[in-house]
């Protein structure tokens, strides 16, 4: 049977594992040792939106496992003019072995993995960024070495990137405090299934609109860009209402000494963080990004049979 990664809660069974299995692929490729576990593999990638980590990440996996990838925009393919997403996905089916989509709308994404019969992965979409989330609790787990107990602060927008964590927060048993302006707030559906996720764990799941509370004794802050891919005719009135949202050396000084300060990048530094912020000794975001290499191979060795 076939696996795809949609969501964060397609992982819901086996999450910790894509974590500690990404990190130990880590270890082993840090040691030099060969893993060609998917040769003869090919990976269509179909990017709608640009990207530099997820594009890089996933066709440099691919290579160091032995495969190959395929990179895909719709002015490549028949998809940007007018071929409907399930022929897509029947087509490549009887080509690859596995389809990366980074797409604009989540809804297509779903439909893509619908009429595929082999694995589809969700490289972004406007609901979520699952496999961006692996990455960052590899980050985490490295820096901490646990995730119960520790109080994870994002401040900024309630986007795809905040809806993915606090999903995976919950799943782990991570305390999850999201600030953001009024009106900002994250779907109520992904607030809902967060905090059933974290009862479980005896965690907590908060969203507020007063970032110092927040970021108070937090173990890790986070944030993302204000304005996402799509929602440039957007960015003059949400910089100005995030203004007051930015991550600086004041904000985290609420944390405690020794927090982590994170972005999944690009970062529009000056707008959402300052540089000594993002360049401070408590910055993880360069190894976060490193990250997602071996994210991207435990996931593609799950998923590609």
């Amino acid at each position: 049977m076939k696996r795809d990664i949609i969501s964060v809660l397609d992982m819901k069974e086996d999450f910790e594992k894509f974590v500690d299995e990404g990190l130990k692929l880590k270890k082993s490729f840090k040691s030099g040792k060969k893993d060609s576990s998917l040769d003869r593999k090919t990976l269509a990638m179909i990017f709608e939106k640009a990207s530099t980590r997820t594009r890089v990440s996933f066709e440099t996996a691919m290579t160091q496992l032995g495969g190959h990838a395929i990179y895909l925009s719709p002015r490549d393919m028949q998809m940007g003019r007018g071929e409907t997403i399930a022929d897509t996905g029947r087509v490549l089916s009887g080509m690859v072995d596995g389809i990366l989509y980074r797409a604009f709308e989540h809804e297509n994404v779903v439909e893509l993995a619908k009429s595929s019969s082999i694995s589809v992965i969700n490289g972004l979409d406007n609901l979520e960024h699952p496999t961006q989330i692996v990455a960052d609790f590899m980050t985490i787990k490295e820096a901490k070495g646990k995730f119960k107990g520790l109080k994870i602060a994002y401040v900024g927008d309630g986007n795809n990137t905040a809806n993915s964590l606090m999903l995976a927060a919950g799943l782990v048993g991570s305390d999850f405090w999201i600030a953001t302006p009024e009106g900002f707030e994250p779907k109520e559906k992904f607030i809902r299934d967060a905090k059933n996720l974290a009862k479980k764990h005896k965690s907590e799941i908060e969203v507020t609109n007063n970032f110092k509370e927040a970021v108070a004794g937090a173990d890790v802050v986070y944030t993302d860009v204000w304005v996402s891919m799509g929602e440039e005719g957007e960015k003059g009135k949400k910089e100005k209402k995030f203004r007051s949202f930015q991550v600086n050396e004041k904000m985290v000084s609420l944390a405690k000494d020794d927090y982590i300060f994170m972005h999944c990048l690009p970062a529009h530094r000056g707008l959402e963080v300052t540089n000594g912020v993002a360049d401070s000794k408590n910055s993880v975001i360069f190894q976060e990004a490193e990250n997602r290499l071996h994210a991207e191979k435990i996931i593609l060795k799950k998923v590609i049979k």
